[in-house]
């Protein structure tokens, strides 16, 4: 039994492979092995998707990037129709609390990617921030808007 989340149900399509619990990802295409991390991710998709109306040819999942020489993954990263990024999503497992840890993980994400929306979630707690370049600083959202607010 997976943990429940603090997110709606999501119509995942679960199977067995091979012993192994898999997880079909509407935006790679492909089962992926269900860990508690894929679980949020897959329900935090499905959630852009459904309840924030983002269209699933902008999103993008374990989007490759590279800070200070290292290869990294951004969860979840999120275009605008111009194709430019505007959110960046870290998911983490149910048990992991979100910390100062996660916001520099995603914070060093961002450093290349330069989107104004951040967003953290083990499935539980969630945290959403949007960048004021203007001002210099974070503020924090109670949610994140749907799609065309976002990008406008």
């Amino acid at each position: 039994m997976k943990t429940p989340l603090n997110l709606p149900k999501a119509p995942l399509k679960l199977s067995r492979k091979q012993g192994v619990v898999v997880v079909w990802c509407i935006v790679r295409k492909k089962d992926l092995v269900l860990t508690p991390e894929e679980w949020v991710r897959q329900h935090i998709i499905h959630f852009l998707i459904n309840e924030k109306q983002f269209p699933i040819g902008l999103i993008a999942s374990e989007f490759s990037l590279n800070y200070n020489g290292i290869s990294k993954r951004a969860d979840i990263v999120v275009f605008n129709r111009d194709s430019k990024p505007v959110l960046i999503v870290e998911c983490k497992a149910p048990e992991i609390v979100l910390s100062e840890a996660t916001v520099r993980q995603i914070a060093q994400y961002n450093y290349n990617l330069g989107v104004d929306f951040l967003m953290l979630s083990n499935g539980v707690d969630h945290v959403i921030c949007k960048i004021d370049r203007i001002q210099g600083k974070i503020n924090y959202l109670q949610e994140l808007p749907v799609f065309e607010d976002l990008i406008s």
